[in-house]
């Protein structure tokens, strides 16, 4: 019999508990500015080095694109970059991008650039980035 009533007042004492825990309020993660934009509004790029880029969109917007390895060829002064939507008309992280360098429009020769990490950029640090590699 106590064991029954032990049981139970186990049990109602979480009953009780789970429902405050799960109450509290829990914050949305801490962003430095709008993840997505519209691919209608990529505007420029620039290559910062091999490995990243910073890219503009409409509305004075601006990304730092990190790559997974050296993408030579990104820094060529006559590389054209192509890029393909992989899965919509958003882009909100990495995963959409499907990036590519060529040196001359329509070159058959392309080299593929893997983007390991998209940034939004907040206002004071897109001011920073050095003129000769703004978008």
């Amino acid at each position: 019999m106590r064991r029954t009533l032990a049981i139970v007042a186990a049990v109602l004492g979480l009953a009780i508990a789970v429902p405050q825990a799960s109450a509290q309020p829990t914050s949305p993660p801490a962003t430095k500015g709008p993840q997505c934009f519209s691919v209608r509004n990529f505007e420029n790029w620039k290559a910062l080095d091999d490995k990243t880029l910073y890219i503009r969109t409409s509305g004075r917007r601006y990304y730092r694109l990190d790559l997974a390895a050296s993408c030579p060829r990104v820094t060529a002064p006559s590389v054209h970059l192509i890029t393909k939507w992989t899965s919509s008309t958003w882009v909100c992280s990495a995963l959409d991008w499907d990036l590519r360098v060529s040196e001359e429009p329509g070159n058959r020769f392309q080299s593929a650039c893997i983007v390991k990490t998209m940034t939004p950029l907040t206002e004071s640090e897109a001011a920073a980035i050095p003129r000769k590699f703004k978008p």
